[in-house]
């Protein structure tokens, strides 16, 4: 089997995502990128993470040919592969219908530097261009967005977000949701203070060495 490390960290933060309320049902997908070896392990579509078994998880090359797996994959496989084909900084990618998050997306609203810990993703969130759920557009759209970012918003969607292992790109989906919160609840009273881009780039740099899941 291949990536078996790998398949059972996917259904491990799969559990995780419904466990801690960060997305519901089906909802989501989770990919790991082996650089190494060229290979990617990806949650299969329409499968409750509950029920997901090792064997369920599928496999592909860089280009998204399957190379084992029984499952079709997520719909979504497109986003999470043009990320890995692209960027040198990702080998793991989450996307989740996480609640606050999904509020902004769907008012087109990007999340400002109101917080310092919006910085484990850049010095804001964007949000990517509407397009279909599973489409190449999306994955273009999404690229863009996410350009030099961590994280973004997929309009009328939900949230993605990746880093260099799986542990890390769960830790900016949860940070990212809960500065989303605060800013919803903040709006809802008055006007947040947006931190200066100064303040952002120091926190980038303390980022570095503080906060990051080994």
């Amino acid at each position: 089997m291949l990536m078996e490390k790998e398949r059972e960290q996917l259904i491990e933060y799969g559990k995780r995502l419904v466990d801690t309320e960060l997305t519901k049902g089906t909802g989501g997908n989770l990919s790991i990128y082996d650089r190494q070896n060229g290979r990617i392990a990806i949650t299969p579509s329409g499968i409750d993470f509950y029920e997901i078994k090792k064997e369920d998880i599928v496999i592909l090359d860089i280009d998204g040919n399957i190379l084992e797996g029984q499952t079709v994959p997520s719909s979504e496989w497109q986003m999470h592969l043009k990320e890995y084909q692209a960027r040198d900084d990702m080998d793991a990618i989450i996307h989740a219908h996480t609640t606050y998050a999904t509020v902004l997306s769907v008012l087109h609203e990007p999340l400002p530097a109101s917080h310092y810990m919006i910085a484990v993703a850049g010095k804001d969130v964007r949000v990517a261009e509407y397009a279909t759920y599973g489409s190449k557009e999306l994955a273009e759209t999404s690229f863009a967005a996410m350009k030099d970012r961590k994280a973004v918003f997929l309009a009328n969607h939900g949230l993605l977000a990746g880093s260099y292992n799986l542990a890390n790109a769960f830790n900016i989906i949860e940070e990212i949701e809960y500065c989303s919160k605060i800013y919803c609840i903040a709006k809802s009273i008055g006007n947040p203070v947006v931190l200066p881009d100064e303040e952002m780039s120091l926190m980038a740099k303390k980022f570095e060495s503080y906060g990051q899941v080994k």
